[in-house]
């Protein structure tokens, strides 16, 4: 098994990199390197190619067919993720997310490769309880240029699958855990980096109590390597979520490693939709396996910054 790799250097790709390598023949890794998270490929132990390349840009787009075509499958990672930083940027957001979706999939299209193709569950923002799949087009109320343009891109993959492309959308809840390229403008991740620092956690005023899907990272990657050995894409849209839970739920898991933990409630007009869960029972049903909890996805993070004392 040949597999393409955008976004190869972020936070899910760089882990998806160390253990999905058992399973393959060769990797190929695409990244822009605007984050220069260099260290992502460092020691990788795998037959593998790297090409630092922008395939938001169209002046590229013959290089990168020439990439799909020397795989199998191809995972579509690269993205800017930062959705409450997209509001102050939302035209550079949908012009390097919707491009490169675009033309990684007509590259895919072209050539008969399957896409698997990450979305968001911040594409939801709805005012019911529970969302799932099928929700209606009134309940999909993004929040965020970044989620915005999510919805822009499944249209196109959509459009696309109408006319021969093999793909597989996937809804991943909001990440946390650890990697070599993990980023840290996500509650978990962001929480506990300003924990470790003796910081005050910044808390959106509306969010404390607001329920929201969230991925441990160990889960994503297991979901992504079972997808490309089965090889089961069937154009649909499935949600990624290993457990709903509040903001002051992670706060109170921190508290169990930082009993002085201090808050700070702050205004964020992108964050208003009320609270919802979003159900994987879709995603249960497919094989996907759900091991990872929001303590151990602490712990880890937790475990690297222990040599952080911030103090005198």
């Amino acid at each position: 098994m040949k597999v393409l790799i955008t976004g190869s250097m972020g936070h899910i790709g760089s882990a998806l990199v160390k253990k999905i390598k058992i399973d393959v023949e060769e990797l190929i890794l695409v990244d822009n390197l605007l984050t220069q998270r260099f260290p992502s490929l460092f020691n990788l132990g795998v037959s593998h190619q790297f090409y630092a390349l922008d395939i938001s840009e169209e002046k590229n787009s013959d290089k990168l067919a020439t990439l799909v075509g020397l795989v199998d499958t191809v995972i579509h990672l690269a993205a800017r993720t930062d959705a409450a930083g997209s509001a102050s940027d939302p035209l550079g957001v949908e012009h390097n997310n919707f491009l490169s979706t675009k033309n990684i999939a007509n590259a895919c299209s072209k050539l008969g490769r399957p896409l698997i193709h990450i979305s968001s569950t911040s594409v939801y923002g709805s005012q019911k309880n529970l969302v799932d799949e099928n929700c209606s087009i009134s309940d999909l109320k993004p929040q965020s240029p970044y989620a915005e343009t999510k919805l822009k891109e499944e249209a196109l993959l959509k459009e696309l699958g109408s006319q021969g492309l093999t793909y597989c959308i996937l809804r991943f809840g909001t990440i946390y855990g650890f990697s070599t390229g993990m980023r840290f403008h996500t509650a978990v991740n962001k929480f506990a980096w300003q924990a470790a620092h003796n910081e005050e956690i910044t808390v959106w005023r509306t969010a404390l109590n607001q329920v929201r899907p969230y991925l441990y990272l160990g889960d994503a990657i297991n979901c992504l390597i079972k997808l490309c050995q089965k090889r089961n894409f069937t154009n649909e849209v499935v949600n990624i979520v290993s457990q709903n839970m509040t903001v002051n739920d992670i706060l109170e898991e921190l508290r169990k490693h930082y009993p002085n933990l201090k808050t700070k409630f702050v205004d964020s007009p992108i964050m208003n939709q009320l609270s919802y869960d979003v159900c994987n029972a879709k995603s249960l049903k497919m094989g996907v396996e759900y091991k990872g909890k929001i303590e151990q996805g602490i712990d880890e993070i937790v475990g690297i910054f222990k040599g952080l004392k911030n103090e005198f």
